[in-house]
């Protein structure tokens, strides 16, 4: 199951990247945008990448951090065969730097609680990777609302199926 887990962490990095330059409407030199709720727009990648921060740390939790940079490292090459460049590089970029703040959020919590480590280091890992993303991929920070919120409703849904199959 863990193998499982980490190859569908890895393919979330290139859908993401993919859907970010081709679903939704899409903004010129921009990201293409899908509505989150009214009056609140994101780029399109959002929702799996919201979903990836959760398959991270369930990689982290049984194989260790190791597959973890590998996944992010194999992802980001797969990456380059659906989207460009800026977006590849800002992406590694920014799933590695996240990845660091997830860990240093992650690690600790983990004693208290997995719900725990997982819900704080999302939140940790939504901000940083949000912030470093769209500031290297468009130098704009104005999507940064949207992707937040997009993220952490992911996380929270795929957290929340987590903890309901494991408590069943």
């Amino acid at each position: 199951m863990s193998y499982l887990i980490a190859a569908l962490f890895l393919l979330t990095i290139p859908a993401a990247n993919w859907m970010i330059g081709n679903v939704g409407m899409c903004v010129p030199n921009g990201p293409c945008l899908i509505p989150l709720f009214p009056g609140l727009m994101a780029p399109s990648g959002v929702l799996l990448i919201g979903v990836a921060l959760v398959l991270r740390d369930a990689i982290h939790h049984t194989l260790g951090w190791k597959w973890v940079i590998g996944c992010i490292i194999a992802g980001a090459l797969l990456s380059g065969f659906v989207a460009p460049p800026s977006l590849v590089v800002a992406s590694a970029a920014a799933f590695l730097l996240s990845e660091l703040a997830d860990f240093a959020v992650y690690a600790p919590l983990r004693a208290k609680g997995t719900a725990l480590a997982v819900a704080a280091s999302g939140v940790a890992g939504a901000v940083v990777d949000t912030v470093l993303f769209l500031g290297i991929a468009f130098g704009s920070l104005a999507y940064a609302p949207g992707q937040i919120v997009g993220k952490l409703l992911a996380t929270v849904i795929v957290s929340a199926w987590l903890f309901a199959r494991r408590t069943a």
